[in-house]
């Protein structure tokens, strides 16, 4: 078992397939394998050996495949590092993790306190030049045998994705060859990925959606990645024109951008399948998404550390609102504060079991057993199921108001404000409150030429729902904070107590 096999089955029956088109270059499935190869045999000459760390400290170019999959065949933990991190952040990785080697670029390379990192042996330029450095094309070009895939056992550590770390220091999700083979897979026949389609793939590939979702998922179908740098819309839509793409993932907060935008039908005219994860969609957006582009946006649930997915809406039968229903080999259910299931219908945090679910945080024992207690994985959101099992997500544990022992969601909220004429996005959050402990706040963006007023924001929730849950507070935005995949950063919004 090696996840790097997927690759190494197509370039073998089909050499010659496209597996990337980026920036005008093709790269056949057979020049991905060997180059990946090359790079694993490098590794190997360089001392690297199965079950140490190598890091990608990468954009999203052709190279962090390379190196991906050159760490999958020598049967190294790959551990993946947002590109857009600071000196401080990446010395705690490689810290954490214990990198031996770390490939990157000149332009990030400022950011790489080497000095500082014992364990860190080599640097590898994969854009760019550095003095001292070798560069990942002497790498290529050092040896052209190429290297099979070790055999790996199901759960031998494969990968380490970094949470987000939004309370301390972020933790290391360590996933196992068959955390990530089996839900790739599931997750290729969910969204129905022919070997004729091409994926637009501009998320982030550090992020497990990108990585795993549509990267692997992806080489696993033998089907095609349009590769972009970032999301430019003018840029991606563009080329997926040319490309003529076929599947598009994205974030709601990118379905949003382009609905803002009045984006023409044609632009997307090649697009078959739609697909949002990472963020809970609105309703409304999805209900005009499809009313303006003819198609369905559909859902999946999952965190990094079920690699990623654990549900999907839907192979059969669609809900509109919901993340559906569990993936196959996949266990979800609802638990109340004592971990106790609740019947459906009751909002409770869900739980997850299955074979995508992670072998624990990278050296946090304790993280760990508290986040798989009982044999199930702890999401920290808040959600329900219906009779069908369909899952429906209300929340983030750690978002919910305490407004005088009242709970208020802020997504219910917020639902409702995306059918203002005026919202374009919206971000609902709760602040300190000196005599009911918390109050509602929202952080709007309002669409370009529309006007609205705090009063007329409040009014509007008050006449749709439950006093208590409508914002005390409104603030006019230009933009809301967001990760690099998107998300809307309400702890940015909480610090910062916009006005």
């Amino acid at each position: 078992m090696n996840i790097a096999n997927h690759v190494e089955r197509i370039a073998q029956q089909y050499p010659e397939r496209k597996a990337i088109v980026f920036e005008g270059k093709d790269i056949s499935y057979g020049t991905l394998d060997a180059d990946a190869g090359a790079v694993a045999s490098a590794l190997k000459t360089n001392g690297v050996r199965r079950g140490d760390r190598v890091a990608l400290f990468l954009p999203n170019i052709p190279a962090f495949m390379l190196a991906y999959l050159a760490g999958q065949k020598l049967g190294v933990i790959v551990v993946s590092i947002n590109s857009m991190n600071k000196s401080e952040e990446v010395k705690y990785i490689l810290d954490d993790a214990g990198v031996k080697v770390l490939f990157t670029t000149a332009e990030l390379l400022p950011n790489v306190p080497r000095s500082q990192c014992p364990a860190l042996k080599q640097v590898v330029i994969c854009e760019g030049k550095s003095d001292g450095d070798v560069l990942l094309d002497e790498w290529l070009a050092a040896d052209r045998s190429g290297m099979g895939s070790e055999d790996m056992g199901a759960d031998d550590a494969a990968a380490i994705l970094y949470s987000s770390g939004t309370t301390g220091n972020p933790k290391g999700v360590t996933l196992t060859h068959n955390n990530i083979i089996s839900n790739v897979r599931a997750t290729a026949k969910c969204s129905g990925i022919m070997s004729e389609d091409k994926l637009a793939l501009f998320l982030p590939l550090f992020h497990v959606f990108a990585q795993d979702f549509i990267m692997n998922a992806c080489f696993e179908a033998g089907a095609t990645l349009v590769l972009f740098r970032r999301f430019v819309p003018e840029t991606v839509l563009e080329g997926i024109e040319h490309e003529r793409v076929t599947m598009f993932f994205a974030v709601p907060t990118i379905f949003i951008a382009l609905l803002g935008a009045g984006i023409p039908k044609q632009k997307l005219a090649s697009i078959r399948y739609f697909f949002s994860a990472a963020a809970t969609m609105p309703q409304e957006i999805s209900r005009r998404w499809t009313e303006t582009y003819g198609e369905p946006v559909y859902e999946g649930y999952g965190l990094t550390e079920c690699a990623p997915c654990a549900a999907y809406n839907h192979v059969s039968k669609h809900k509109f609102g919901s993340v559906g229903t569990a993936i196959e080999e996949f266990n979800v259910r609802i638990f109340d504060e004592k971990d106790k299931e609740l019947p459906s219908g009751e909002w409770g945090e869900i739980v997850i079991r299955g074979p995508g679910v992670m072998k624990g945080y990278w050296g946090k024992p304790e993280d760990t057993a508290r986040a798989l207690r009982g044999g199930w994985l702890h999401s920290g959101d808040i959600g329900k199921m219906d009779e069908e099992g369909y899952i429906f997500i209300v929340d983030r544990v750690k978002d919910m108001i305490n407004l005088s022992g009242f709970k208020v969601w802020p997504a219910e909220v917020e639902q409702v404000l995306y059918r203002h004429p005026a919202v374009k996005e919206i971000a609902v959050y709760g602040i300190p409150d000196p005599l009911k402990g918390e109050a509602v706040k929202a952080a709007i963006v309002l669409k370009e030429g529309a006007r609205a007023t705090e009063q007329e924001i409040i009014d509007y929730c008050r006449e749709k729902l439950a006093v208590y849950k409508a914002p005390e507070l409104v603030a006019f935005v230009k933009e809301l904070p967001k990760s690099a995949t998107g998300k809307i950063l309400k702890r940015v919004l909480r610090e910062v107590r916009t006005s």
